[in-house]
């Protein structure tokens, strides 16, 4: 292209060079001649000026083109990203049905090993009929020999029948006291079986999605008391307090009546900073808060006895400062739970604390609540976590699952407030292995959005 614009800007001043020397030497040429070259000329500048618009035009074509590709590159790019995102769901749906397919397998060979149990029973309660008709038959036999012996004095060989047949009626009455021992167990088997049907169905019903709804709060009666329940409180103040003070509720008596992180003393014990809940006309110790995930709640044991978090976010106060605070006295143990649908609920316990030489064991009684109990009464649940005391959840035999988890146990209840924090899918079941569950020992799971455990005293006079 360039070759051809320099060509054309040359020929005008060659051409007129040459039509001198041309007029020069031949005198002869005819105006005619000179019209014609210089209407050829008018013709080169005339195409010249047409490539050069055509080669503006395709220029611009050029960049229009460009950019289409580049709008073009970009739709591929999010078609890609989104095909990806597409095959990470359906590798976790192909999971999920792949788990659920092992379970209906076992029901399946749980089915039938109860049928195959059942045509057995079946037989042997047939054999037991048949041995019963025949025990009859001798029976009826054997009486009417009574009946001629009291007529007519017996021989000697028919007191030898008698006494043969009274050994033979004596080992068919043990024999039908052993079918009936079998048919016994055989019914305890079979219940055994049809209660771990129950409990297979029972779980397969809670794991799809449609459980969330299911397991919000909105079937239980409300709390009757209104529940503060903040997120997270950005703006609270650490107040320092002059005296020695035992708990928050003493410090509320004294006249700290706001919400915040307070310093307090309990006796025999040296001061330490808390979180103290002002509500009902007084003030709570808190000593668990979980709002939104935000801390790794999958700590040591030595972290659950001293303590971990922020006090104006997420935390675990430690074992060894609750245990300072309730041995002081009687306490009242209160847990309150809010779901997904910000639905809240809340029980109270009259509990007991030991202190490090017994595992920080735990011991509840139930007062009052507005959600069914989900914790063993009466009964001493140990401490434990991934490296402490694991061996209680084993000596138990539970699920793969149960373990590692930090909190107190007795025996496999599913029931964890310092679980993983997993909020619930868009789409997909729910996974109970994972996040935060209230699980009574006879009801549906609650999946739990956030939690708050407080302590306050039973008798307020022990601390004024």
């Amino acid at each position: 292209m360039k070759i051809i614009l320099v060509f054309l800007f040359i020929a005008p001043f060659a051409l007129p060079a040459r039509a001198e020397k041309d007029y020069s030497s031949f005198d002869s040429a005819t105006p005619a001649e000179t019209k014609s070259r210089f209407a050829m000329l008018d013709d080169v500048r005339i195409l010249a000026n047409g490539l050069l618009q055509l080669g503006h035009g395709l220029k611009d074509f050029v960049h229009k083109t460009k950019g289409q590709m580049n709008d073009i590159f970009q739709k591929l790019y999010i078609f890609d990203r989104s095909f990806y995102e597409l095959s990470l769901q359906t590798s976790e749906i192909k999971e999920e049905e792949e788990q659920l397919r092992q379970t209906t397998a076992r029901l399946q060979i749980n089915n039938e090993e109860i049928k195959n149990l059942s045509q057995e029973m079946n037989l042997k309660i047939e054999d037991l009929i048949q041995n019963k008709i025949q025990l009859q038959e001798k029976v009826w036999g054997l009486e009417d020999k009574v009946t001629k012996l009291a007529i007519t004095q017996p021989s000697v060989q028919e007191t030898k029948e008698i006494s043969s047949l009274k050994a033979f009626v004596e080992q068919q009455d043990n024999h039908i006291k052993q079918l009936l021992k079998i048919v016994e167990d055989q019914h305890m088997q079979l219940d055994r079986q049809h209660n771990q049907i129950m409990e297979l169905e029972d779980k397969l019903n809670h794991i799809e999605l449609q459980e969330l709804a299911e397991n919000s709060f909105t079937e239980e009666p409300a709390e009757p008391e209104a529940v503060p329940f903040p997120v997270r409180n950005a703006t609270a103040v650490t107040y320092r307090s002059d005296g020695a003070t035992p708990d928050c509720t003493a410090l509320y008596n004294s006249g700290m009546q706001s919400s915040g992180v307070y310093t307090i003393k309990p006796n025999g014990s040296e001061a330490f900073d808390v979180y103290c809940e002002m509500k009902f006309g007084s003030s709570w110790t808190v000593i668990q808060n979980r709002v939104d995930g935000s801390l790794d709640f999958n700590q040591t044991w030595e972290a659950y006895a001293n303590g971990f978090g922020d006090l104006n976010e997420e935390f675990w106060l430690g074992l060894n400062k609750t245990y300072s605070i309730t041995k002081q006295g009687d306490y009242i143990l209160r847990i309150e739970l809010q779901d997904w649908k910000d639905n809240k609920r809340y029980i109270e316990y009259a509990f007991s604390l030991g202190g490090p030489e017994t595992g920080y064991t735990l011991q509840l009684s139930r007062i009052s609540g507005s959600i069914p109990n989900a914790l063993p009464e009466q009964t001493e649940l140990r401490f434990s976590t991934a490296d402490h005391d694991v061996d209680i959840i084993n000596d138990f035999n539970c699920p793969e699952n149960y373990l590692g988890t930090s909190w107190w146990h007795s025996e496999c209840e599913e029931t964890n407030l310092n679980g993983k924090y997993v909020a619930p899918r868009s789409k997909g079941r729910l996974d109970r292995r994972k996040g935060l569950y209230w699980k009574p020992k006879k009801g549906r799971y609650y999946l739990l959005k956030s939690t708050k455990i407080m302590l306050h005293p039973t008798d307020l006079k022990s601390f004024d």
